[in-house]
């Protein structure tokens, strides 16, 4: 084997073990993908995952540094198209591949700036989190699927966000107790962790139900490639989401609520034989 291609593949094979070692909803997704795009979404998720770790989990470390440092080394692997970071450089293979708009990747790592600095959020910032932590990265992605078809990437990018910020919605209320105990955060704008009442659930989970609703009439859209495992992972946080929505206040403030693993195989599995029957 070519040397540079053993190094390229050794990278995605990083970025792949990331993943899986991370996030077993995603990595579910991911392999019902078409094979094409595993080492994209890898490289992809290897990346927004390692930089949300720097923010989440070094904090014997100078959090602002590593995430500068990071940032200048991302950049520059982009720009050089080489990186002897194994995740950066997975990701630039990809960011150059696929022309990834690198505003999207300065908007991400914003958002993880802000994490190091804000703890209450408004309107504004909130919308900004949002955008930054989790509608670009669909972007991003979607970029993937649509293999250079610009007039389909526009098409698609509104349902593609609102898919991201239904997910990180979602999120932030699964995480509710230890974003706030853990990190001294509160995402949702307004929200009194020590106040947090059915009346405020409420109106956050009619918030997250809309863009759910807007995201499926994209994924309905998607390319045949990614459709499938795209939808894996809107059920996936369907399913999380029905779970929160039936449960009271006082519950996700005090627990992390999870989906059994069990449960995203049957989602996996229920998914994969509609799609081949026709009823995906």
């Amino acid at each position: 084997m070519d040397p540079k291609k053993l190094f390229d593949e050794t990278t995605f094979a990083c970025s792949r073990l990331i993943t899986q070692r991370y996030s077993t909803s995603f990595t579910l997704g991911i392999k019902t993908l078409d094979k094409k795009f595993h080492d994209p979404i890898y490289a992809i998720y290897g990346f927004v995952r390692y930089a949300d770790e720097i923010v989440d989990t070094f904090h014997d470390h100078d959090k602002e540094i590593l995430l500068k440092t990071f940032q200048t080394a991302t950049f520059e692997a982009i720009k050089d198209q080489i990186s002897l970071n194994p995740v950066l450089h997975a990701f630039q293979l990809i960011v150059n591949r696929y022309r990834i708009d690198h505003d999207l990747i300065r908007a991400f790592l914003h958002s993880m700036e802000m994490d190091l600095d804000v703890s209450r959020y408004n309107d504004k910032s909130y919308e900004e989190y949002i955008y930054g932590s989790a509608e670009v990265v669909g972007l991003m992605c979607l970029k993937v699927f649509c293999e250079g078809d610009e007039k389909n990437y526009l098409k698609l990018k509104s349902p593609a966000c609102k898919l991201g910020a239904a997910f990180q919605k979602v999120n932030f209320l699964r995480d509710l107790k230890s974003d706030y105990e853990d990190r001294g955060r509160v995402y949702f704008p307004g929200v009194d962790f020590k106040h947090f009442n059915l009346a405020i659930k409420k109106n956050i989970e009619s918030d997250i139900q809309k863009d759910f609703d807007e995201a499926l009439i994209g994924i309905n859209q998607l390319p045949s490639g990614a459709k499938m495992g795209v939808k894996i992972a809107y059920l996936y946080y369907l399913k999380l989401f029905f779970k929160i929505k039936g449960l009271p206040p006082e519950t996700i403030t005090q627990k992390r609520i999870r989906i059994p693993n069990a449960r995203k195989f049957s989602l996996l599995v229920s998914t994969y034989f509609g799609f081949k029957l026709g009823i995906g």
